[in-house]
């Protein structure tokens, strides 16, 4: 192989990657700059007095249900992992994964998917004795089973046609619906390549990648859209009860897509911005800002409080056994 075989790639050679590299900074500022603007708007259409108002109604039982429903929604987002386990045949119990998931989703949802979902996770399962390797083929299982469940739960909503796109939006309400079945389709392909895929292993960056069985696939599917129906059925027990659960779902769905693409902690703001849009010909912004903002405090901050401690505890415990194994 000759000198100039080996030599990297530069600039020159990626005039297109090159040419993205220089406008993809200013783009995002431009990208941000916009959200501002729109979150800016917003909060000035909205009659704050009634916000608090709401928010001072809330009623216990319902502050309560609205935990419980989190809750389980938590530990089934934890037994992704569990999943995990079985796709790597680590000898691990229950009790050492689900606290592990769980303290990654809530420092996933509040911190970014790189402190919650790979940073976390990496350092909770390396102190289980899980490689590097096997980590990340947990972390990549968790990954599909909360999208492709997203896809099989969002292609059936988005199809049926039950949410309604208000007039002026880009994306039309058939427009919704064709993608709806496009996800259903990417949902059945998946399904078909577990099944009858010849080739079960790739390798990536020297991180082997496995098909799971059908049998696996269709339990990610399962608990990926119900661990979304969870998340929607919180915010339905906070909004007016006029509001119907499959529309409430359905917004939520087209709400993670745009804090997915606008890469903001937790969707912070962007949330509230699709919900608003979406539904403020059926209930008030005021109801629907208060409901919002106390699925925030019940979804994301509460959770996290409470994952803090639970690292905590794990980092005290896992001090403790150093200390003992020490020789004296």
């Amino acid at each position: 192989m000759s000198h100039s075989e080996t030599q990297p790639a530069t600039h020159a050679d990626h005039p297109h990657k090159s040419r993205w590299s220089r406008w993809k900074k200013p783009l995002t500022m431009l990208f941000f700059l916009a959200l501002i603007v729109l979150f800016t708007m917003l909060a000035q259409r909205i009659e704050w007095d009634e916000v608090f108002s709401n928010l001072a109604d809330f009623k216990v039982r319902t502050l309560i249900i609205a935990s419980g429903v989190t809750l389980v929604s938590f530990l089934v987002y934890a037994c992704f992992d569990l999943i995990g386990r079985t796709y790597i045949r680590q000898d691990l119990t229950w009790k050492q994964i689900l606290p592990v998931g769980i303290i990654s989703y809530a420092f996933n949802l509040n911190l970014s998917a790189w402190v919650g979902g790979v940073a976390m996770r990496y350092r909770l399962y390396s102190r289980l004795g899980v490689s590097k390797g096997n980590i990340a083929k947990i972390l990549g299982l968790s990954l599909a089973t909360n999208w492709f469940g997203y896809m099989v739960i969002a292609g059936a909503v988005f199809t049926s046609g039950l949410v309604r796109m208000p007039p002026g939006w880009k994306l039309s309400t058939g427009a919704l619906q064709g993608v709806g079945v496009l996800l259903l389709l990417v949902s059945a392909g998946y399904l078909v390549a577990c099944q009858f895929s010849r080739r079960r292993e790739w390798s990536i960056r020297g991180v082997e990648i496995n098909l799971p069985s059908l049998r696996m696939a269709i339990l990610q599917l399962a608990l990926g859209a119900l661990n979304w129906s969870l998340m929607a059925a919180v915010i339905f027990t906070l909004l007016p009860s006029k509001l119907d659960y499959p529309l409430v779902l359905g917004v939520l769905l087209i709400s993670a897509i745009a804090g997915v693409i606008t890469h903001i902690p937790a969707g912070l703001g962007v949330l509230e911005a699709v919900f608003v849009a979406l539904l403020q010909h059926e209930a008030s912004r005021g109801s629907l800002v208060a409901g919002l903002l106390a699925y925030r405090a019940i979804y994301f901050i509460l959770p996290l409080l409470i994952t803090v401690v639970m690292y905590l505890v794990v980092e005290a415990k896992a001090k403790s056994l150093r200390i003992a194994k020490k020789p004296k």
